[in-house]
Parts: structure tokens; sequence; C-alpha cells
């Protein structure tokens, strides 16, 4: 199992398809878009755009050439050769909200899940220049430079990176949220696969999503592992299939699993989070 030679090749694949994203980025606002021939809207009423579709497109078809027997799954196009043991997760532009509005904090997802485990996994942010790569065994990387995870300890000390705010009510973990957020020091709304990048590279302790697709999981698995630190659901399963995700440092893992697991009541109508 030639791990360089997967990662190389991911880290290939998310360039090139970042740089076709960039080709789209900024032309204009959300509203400016909408109902162009540039964004669509789907079922659940997230945007997609002619830069998602083409660079999944870009990324199934050299994959595809490269690794036949190989399974893709992808946020726009499904999966492909389902049941192979080697299976890439593709998001072609995570954070497409950020992305129709000229925020830079979108990026290129792709990870790969190789008999259940992710052993590779690289998430570029094209707009920001940043690639973050790792593979089992081969650390973790921020444009070629080692990084780990922060050597915070303490949830008193530590910056949480989180979502949309609102979602922790609609999927029934407002009481968790809550909880984390006031032993915080900081809270900071770095949302989608930038804030999981920023625990992998030590600029945030902890990043919490209470839902999450397989897709917007792929690489992170392999990079905060390699980084030092934990990528999985919230009852402490390295995971990419729990349906929510969080990444923290190992140090600071029980600390959450603790208030995580207090468990939640039914939050009120129109309550908010107050810290």
């Amino acid at each position: 199992m030639n791990l360089r030679a997967y990662l190389d090749f991911a880290t290939e694949l998310a360039f090139d398809a970042g740089r076709l994203t960039l080709g789209y980025f900024g032309r204009a606002s959300l509203e400016g878009l909408e109902g162009t021939e540039y964004t669509e809207y789907k079922d659940d009423d997230s945007p997609v755009t002619r830069a998602d579709r083409e660079a999944e497109a870009l990324i199934r078809r050299r994959l595809e050439a490269r690794y036949p027997d190989h399974a893709v799954v992808g946020e726009e196009y499904g999966e492909t050769n389902a049941g192979s043991t080697h299976r890439w997760f593709v998001d072609p532009i995570d954070g497409t909200k950020a992305f129709v509005r000229g925020v830079p904090l979108y990026g290129v997802l792709l990870g790969l899940e190789i008999e259940g485990r992710v052993e590779v996994g690289v998430a570029y942010f094209p707009a920001l220049n940043e690639m973050c790569a790792a593979a089992t065994g081969l650390g973790c990387t921020l444009n070629g430079r080692a990084v780990r995870v922060s050597e915070v300890t303490t949830l008193a000390r530590a910056t949480v990176a989180h979502t949309d705010a609102g979602a922790f009510a609609r999927y029934g973990r407002e009481g968790a949220w809550r909880r984390v957020a006031r032993a915080a020091y900081d809270r900071r709304g770095w949302s989608d696969a930038y804030g999981h990048m920023l625990v992998a590279t030590g600029r945030a302790e902890v990043m919490l999503d209470p839902v999450m697709n397989a897709w917007d999981c792929g690489p992170f698995p392999a990079l905060l592992r390699e980084a030092g630190g934990f990528f999985g659901d919230w009852s402490g399963r390295e995971t990419i299939h729990g349906g929510e995700a969080m990444s923290t440092t190992r140090a600071l893992l029980p600390e959450l699993l603790a208030l995580i697991g207090e468990g939640d009541a039914p939050a009120a109508d129109g309550a908010q989070a107050t810290f």
C-alpha cells in the first residue's frame, strides 16, 4: 500500500480542482448569482454552483483513470464502484455559501478510506493557498511544513470553532453546545472545513459540527490523527460516518466528551445560547 503515491496524487487533484474554482470565485454575490446559470438550489435549500460540478467532474475523471477499481463518493454525483475496499470521498467545494459570497474560507476536500479507515487526507483552500495534507505514518503538513495540534490542555484556555450556531438547536445539540461554549476561553464561527483544518494546524483547539456528511469529513481523520489530534463523532469514535463531527486535541478530548455526554434537554421555542 503506497500511501505516499496516493497522497501526492490527491494533493495534485485538490490543487487543480481548486484552481478551477478560482475561475468562478468572487464573480458576484449570492444575490447576484441566484437564478442564473452559475448557482442553483438543492431540495435542502443549499446552493450548488457550476464550479462545484466542474471541480468534482475533474476529480472523478482523473481518479477513475488512475484507479479504475476504486470507489468515488462525491457530494454532487454520488458513488461509483460501491463495495470497493478503497473509497475516495470528494467534496469539490466545502463551504459553498462562503464561496458564492466571495468569502475565502471554502475548501476542496479529498479523503481515501481503505478497508474502513481513512488513511489519506487533503484539504486545500484555494483562495488562501493553504494545502493541508496527511497520510498514515507520514505526518501532517501545511504547505509542506510539518504541523501539530495545539498544546493547550484545558477548555478554559481553548478557542472553539463552530458551525452555524442555530444548527445546534435544530439537531438537538443546543445543551451540549452551551456547556462547551461556557467552558471555553473563546468561541469563533470559523465553520465548515476551515475550522477543522485550524485544529489540525494548531490555530484552534476544538471544532464542533452537529451534522456532517461523509464527504464533508473525508480528509480529517488522517489530518487530525497525523497532527496528534482527534477527529470523529461526539461519542469519541473516529469515523466519517457518524452524522456529526468534532476535531480536537487528545488532551482536550476527555473534557469535551464529559460535557457533551451530560445530555441535552429540548430547547425552548426561540431560545438562544447565552454565554
